[in-house]
């Protein structure tokens, strides 16, 4: 009743809604008589009533108003039966309303159906079927063969009531210049930024709408980047976060440190302010794939954080010697790789996100020879099988009894030595 006019802001009846109201039809049709007149009179009294065509026949409104205009005609021309106690009926009513209805504005059978049903106009969708969007939001169908497929635009008066996609059983054409007529106070023009998932990239569209209706649709020029980075996100919750080697190490020593918060993926989603500065640019799964989310997640735990992250769970291990040595946080515990005579001296195991870091020890010749998470116990107990199978082969680099005592070294004895 609002959209018809027959109530105002707060719900009260305005003078239009007293005219309909006197009027005896539902006040979608008493709308339609009282605005286009009684050139509406024949459609109104149609539209209340049953279709007065038999089964099989289009679902065309104007065939019906041919018949209300001339029955024999009709028959000479079309092959569909004709009910004839419906069409007295229907032309009786028309004539009553006629001599209700005043002077109105010269509209089409679709024109004047619209005024009726403003929620109902369809918009043909893209592909082979004939299927229709709604103004509404609803879906419905035409069967294939009907004449009404090829219009991209129609009302539809009468439908199957299915609430997924209803069967349009009777319905009119219309044009586009005649909707943007009657409802350019509706039309809206919207920007519209989002993830499509079916093209997997952000669309940028300039449109106008009337309801679920796209009038008009144009490449947008310059969106605005938040609204890009907004979309980009939603083509992220779609297809997940694209972890490269750097960033899977950087995530799993974040998540060594509980205060830096949690770095899962859920987690990293729900709370996407961080990531937002780095999506501004992506349009394509291309652009999200290749995401530095190494930056991204520095910036999110910030300086304090990075150096809390440094001093709990280092990047690098650095040997007696100075050396750094890359820890590797991809599996579950923490680990580094080096030649043993390099931890010569080490006496306290070194530890990372309060964890005992694992320790693959090498061979001079750089071959995996022993494997710890307790370096003073390993000194103690498999270091003298590892030196006793080991000084044998490589002669030439040291294997004290005492390994805590000795330095550490990474070089051979000189050869004659």
């Amino acid at each position: 009743l609002h959209d018809l006019g027959a109530l105002d802001a707060a719900g009260r009846i305005t003078g239009h809604g007293r005219r309909l109201a006197a009027l005896p039809l539902h006040p979608r049709l008493a709308h339609m008589l009282a605005v286009a007149g009684r050139d509406a009179a024949g459609l109104a009294a149609l539209m209340a009533d049953r279709d007065p065509l038999g089964p099989g026949a289009p679902a065309d409104l104007t065939l019906r108003l041919g018949a209300l205009r001339d029955a024999r005609a009709f028959r000479d021309r079309h092959p569909w039966a004709l009910n004839d106690a419906a069409l007295h009926r229907i032309q009786g009513e028309a004539r009553r309303l006629r001599r209700m209805a005043g002077d109105g504005t010269d509209l089409s059978p679709g024109a004047m159906a619209a005024l009726a049903y403003p929620d109902r106009i369809g918009q043909r969708r893209k592909g082979d079927q004939p299927r229709y969007v709604l103004s509404g939001g609803k879906g419905a169908v035409l069967p294939e063969a009907d004449g009404l497929a090829a219009h991209r635009f129609i009302v539809a008066t009468d439908l199957d009531g299915d609430t997924r996609e209803a069967r349009i059983r009777m319905a009119a054409p219309i044009h586009e210049a005649e909707i943007r007529a009657l409802y350019a106070d509706r039309i809206e023009a919207a920007e519209i930024v989002e993830w499509s998932r079916r093209e997997n990239r952000v669309i940028a569209r300039r449109q106008e709408r009337l309801g679920a209706l796209v009038l008009a649709d144009r490449a947008l020029d310059a969106p605005d980047p938040q609204a890009l980075a907004r979309a980009a996100l939603e083509g992220l919750r779609a297809n997940g976060l694209a972890w490269t080697a750097s960033a899977a190490r950087l995530r799993a020593r974040i998540a060594l440190v509980p205060d830096l918060g949690p770095v899962d993926d859920d987690s990293l989603l729900a709370e996407p302010d961080w990531l937002l500065p780095w999506l501004t640019r992506a349009r394509t799964l291309a652009d999200l794939r290749a995401l530095g989310l190494t930056e991204a997640l520095k910036a999110r735990i910030g300086w304090d954080g990075q150096r809390r992250l440094d001093q709990a769970a280092p990047a690098h291990f650095v040997t007696p010697l100075g050396r750094k040595v890359p820890i590797d946080y991809d599996h579950e515990t923490p680990s580094i790789e080096l030649k043993l005579q390099e931890l010569f001296g080490v006496s306290r195991h070194p530890v990372v996100g309060g964890r005992p870091l694992r320790i693959q020890m090498l061979s001079p010749g750089g071959k995996p020879i022993a494997v710890t998470t307790d370096l003073p116990g390993f000194w103690t107990g498999g270091y003298a099988e590892v030196r006793k199978d080991m000084r044998g082969r490589y002669p030439r680099h040291p294997w004290p009894e005492n390994p805590l005592e000795a330095d550490p070294t990474t070089r051979a004895k000189p050869r004659g030595t």
